[in-house]
């Protein structure tokens, strides 16, 4: 498409998201809402509406070219995507749910399920600075060495017993003689023939080509009527022509167009970044020093003016109060003199009347119940909407009507970028002026207020101080004076950085969950799809890590939990998010650090190191395999050499010194979480995702899309539909394996004269233990008594509960009551 056209997304988008804006930025804020149905109902609305605007953005964000654009743009869609992170935040603590099915939603807006989808930006990955690709390629070159040093080692001659030589030598005899004998058997075969032949008959002869004629003529036919019901089908809309299951010319035209359009943005992108530098560099030389000459005569203006109208000279404003761009604002003296006055003394005195005024209030308060807030449920604040308002007003007043006729390449102009760093370098030359115009303001007092001989106060600046009040402790570097690679080299050699695999989230299959609306009408809880796996992983995982904005803002994820039976695709979704973001992987799981950095200095020095690099590397991934063995309620006696219990305190403490802009996660897996002390592990993972066994429709994409990718051809000769039905219980993983073992490369090259069956892959699938009923019901049942499970819980029978707590007013209010007689 051209960048006409991709304009024009853009403005659709946009006067969506304008909409949108003034519904939820009304005039008057909206009452709260007291039917919790209602309201889930008014969110799931605006996330389902979000998430359009964001594949669309997303989509013209890929392709667009001009450079000034993608800046206003880039800002649009990070801040949409916190939007619908806080939304799907909102949702969860209204339903009390990971897991959300909003099939009404979708039938009122026209949608197909697969618009739920959650689009993960592009720019993630092929807009990583040049810092952060030096830092991979640097992290790969370590791989690659530690990799050849270990092959190497694998390449050393052992030892071999006696008995490993003999048994070597009878395979090898015993195969050498199996083949003598096939090849004896073969030749007796060949002239056994050659006596037993003799001259046919005519009846024979006779009968050998009607035989052939019946095998042809069925052939013929069956291959006829095979293209009669292919064709019947096809025009009926049930199957899919054969020319467009292969891509047409137009597509790989426009992926050829695309991948032309990204280098164009690369060239836009670098000739943008030299003009801005020349166009800095005029400005500097040309308007500088007349910038600098106009602020020092308004500054000595307002001196003066100050002076008369107050009697004194005024004090300068501080830097962080803004210095002297608190002049330039259309005040008159006398209420900038009053603003400036009334901050230091708000400063002076504010944690001492904040003290006083929290004793007052208390003593006012007491014998007085407070003013009870209007009961109902409310949206919580967003840091994103403003961010989206002024984005969005400045497409409307700038980019909207702008007439871009001559610029038909969509390079950048040079008008806008003199506007930006003007503004850049007149906050430059304030700076430089502030320091020179203080001093001349000093000189000034002394010079005509000798007779009052008032000093300068010389500026104090306060410590930073915690909530507690105690001054917070700088972390210890204990690694200062090592470099960035020596430490990633020691990560890599210990096994505590690995090499992420390159799996797309999208190869997570899994069908749409079309009965999740219907049995929660029911009050039953369904169990997830691995389609809303996916959605859930990607919103809790990809797009905070993908964008520093999104996640300095969001709604903060530290640590996250994945725990489903083997199988299922955990460490494989670990492995998605490390590829669409770009993330380092380490691995802290409690078998890989067994034995390694003894002793609690040697513990304390690898979470150090390893967080450390995790904070140079970002974004990054911390695994936990196992994680279920970190917090034991009592360790096996088979694991209490592996001592896993001992990163459990140290761990916790090091995710509490993660900061906001620190783009670091950690995932753990865990197979057995019934087995871990409950209370612990919630502790540490925020976010607990529950993974279940695929259903019909994911087992059905699973077996054709798998077979498919090994080299299977899936015709009608395959019931898809009574494999995925014998396979209830079994994890994708057993799926891979299964196929692994029939299709092989001597049954791929069979396929044309013996297509694949169902039958083929039963006798495989029957070596493997499913999932049964009743551990799935043991991992729903634990997550029932994980703290969101349990305000689920409450949340279902809080009708019984309102109407105890009620009665049990009632109660008291009548003992009082009497008490008060008597």
């Amino acid at each position: 498409m051209s960048q006409r056209t991709y304009n024009e997304m853009w403005a659709r988008a946009q006067l969506e998201l304008s909409r949108l804006l003034t519904e939820e930025l009304p005039a008057e804020p909206p009452r709260p809402e007291r039917d919790r149905v209602v309201f889930f109902q008014r969110v799931a609305v605006l996330y389902v509406r979000y998430l359009q605007i964001l594949r669309q953005l997303e989509m013209v964000y890929d392709q667009l070219v001009h450079p000034q654009k993608r800046r206003v743009l880039q800002s649009v869609l990070d801040n949409v995507i916190g939007r619908v992170l806080e939304l799907k935040n909102d949702m969860v603590e209204t339903e009390f749910s990971e897991y959300h099915y909003v099939d009404d939603v979708l039938h009122d807006l026209k949608l197909r399920p697969a618009d739920l989808e959650i689009p993960i930006p592009r720019y993630f990955i092929t807009e990583c600075s040049r810092e952060l690709r030096e830092r991979r390629t640097m992290l790969n070159d370590i791989l690659k060495t530690v990799e050849i040093i270990e092959n190497q080692e694998s390449l050393v001659v052992r030892k071999m017993t006696t008995m490993e030589a003999i048994k070597i030598i009878q395979i090898v005899e015993r195969a050498r003689q199996g083949r003598l004998r096939a090849k004896l058997n073969e030749e007796s075969r060949n002239m056994n023939r050659m006596f037993k032949t003799k001259e046919p008959d005519a009846a024979d002869i006779e009968s050998a080509a009607v035989c052939i004629q019946k095998v042809w003529r069925g052939y013929v036919q069956r291959k006829r009527t095979k293209i009669a019901r292919d064709e019947e089908m096809i025009f009926l809309g049930m199957a899919m022509h054969p020319r467009h299951q292969v891509p047409c010319p137009a597509e790989i035209a426009a992926q050829a167009t695309a991948a032309c359009t990204r280098l164009t943005q690369q060239e836009h992108e670098e000739d943008f970044q030299k003009s801005v530098v020349t166009v800095a560099k005029q400005l500097r030389d040309v308007e500088g020093h007349d910038m600098s000459e106009k602020m020092k005569t308004q500054i000595r203006q307002w001196f003066i003016e100050c002076r008369d109208a107050t009697g004194v000279f005024p004090e300068y404003p501080n830097e962080e109060d803004g210095g002297s761009a608190l002049i330039f604002v259309e005040k008159n003296p006398q209420q900038l003199v009053e603003e400036i006055a009334e901050k230091e003394l708000e400063d002076s005195n504010n944690r001492p009347k904040a003290k006083d005024e929290k004793k007052d209030k208390g003593k006012k308060n007491k014998g007085k119940p407070e003013e009870e807030e209007e009961a109902g449920l409310k949206m919580l604040p967003s840091a994103f909407l403003p961010h989206l308002e002024a984005g969005n007003q400045i497409f409307v007043d700038f980019w909207k009507t702008r007439d871009e006729s001559k610029n038909f390449n969509q390079r950048h102009e040079v008008e806008l970028i003199k506007e930006e760093k003007r503004k850049a370098i007149e906050a430059e030359i304030r700076l430089q002026i502030d320091e020179q115009m203080r001093r001349e303001l000093a000189e000034w007092k002394l010079a005509v207020d000798k007779d009052k001989g008032s000093k300068p106060k010389a500026s104090t600046k306060r410590k930073k101080v915690t909530k507690s009040g105690k001054r917070r402790k700088k972390e210890k570097d204990l690694t200062a004076d090592r470099t960035l690679e020596s430490l990633c080299q020691e990560l890599v050699q210990q096994r505590l950085i690995k090499k992420t695999k390159h799996v797309c989230l999208q190869e997570y299959l899994g069908d749409y969950s079309y009965l999740g609306t219907t049995l929660r009408q029911y009050d039953i809880e369904p169990m997830p799809t691995l389609s809303d796996v996916r959605q859930v992983i990607s919103l809790y995982g990809i797009l905070p890590l993908g964008s520093q904005v999104v996640h300095e803002k969001a709604p903060p994820i530290r640590a996250m939990l994945l725990a489903g039976p083997a199988g299922v695709g955990k460490t494989m979704l670990v492995h998605a998010i490390c590829h669409e973001t770009g993330a380092t992987l380490f691995d802290l799981s409690p078998l890989n650090t067994a034995g390694k950095y003894p002793g609690k200095s040697g513990l304390a020095m690898m979470l150090h190191v390893v967080f450390k690099v995790a904070r140079l590397l970002q974004p990054s991934v911390i695994l936990i395999e196992d994680a279920e063995k970190m917090f034991y309620k009592k360790v096996p006696k088979e694991e209490k050499e592996l001592d896993p219990k001992r990163l459990k305190k140290d761990l916790f403490k090091f995710l509490k010194l993660l900061k906001g802009e620190d783009r670091v996660l950690i995932v753990g897996t865990t197979t057995d979480p019934a087995s871990a002390d409950m209370k612990a592990l919630c502790k540490m993972y925020s976010k607990i995702i529950l993974i279940p066994r695929p259903d019909y429709g994911s087992r059905y994409i699973l077996w054709k899309h798998l077979i498919q990718k090994h080299g299977g051809e899936v015709t009608t000769n395959l019931d898809l539909s009574s494999l995925a039905k014998i396979s209830d219980g079994y994890t994708p993983g057993h799926m891979v394996q299964v196929i692994q073992r029939v299709v092989t490369k001597r049954r791929v090259l069979q396929q044309k004269n013996k297509p694949l069956i169902a039958a083929e892959f039963v006798s495989a699938l029957a070596k493997f233990d499913p999932v049964f009923q009743e551990e799935e019901e043991t991992l729903k049942n634990w997550y029932a008594k994980t703290p969101l499970g349990k305000k689920r819980i409450k949340a279902a029978t809080g009708r019984d509960e309102d109407e105890e707590e009620t009665k049990d007013k009632g109660k008291n209010a009548k003992k009082k009551k009497k008490k008060g007689k008597k």
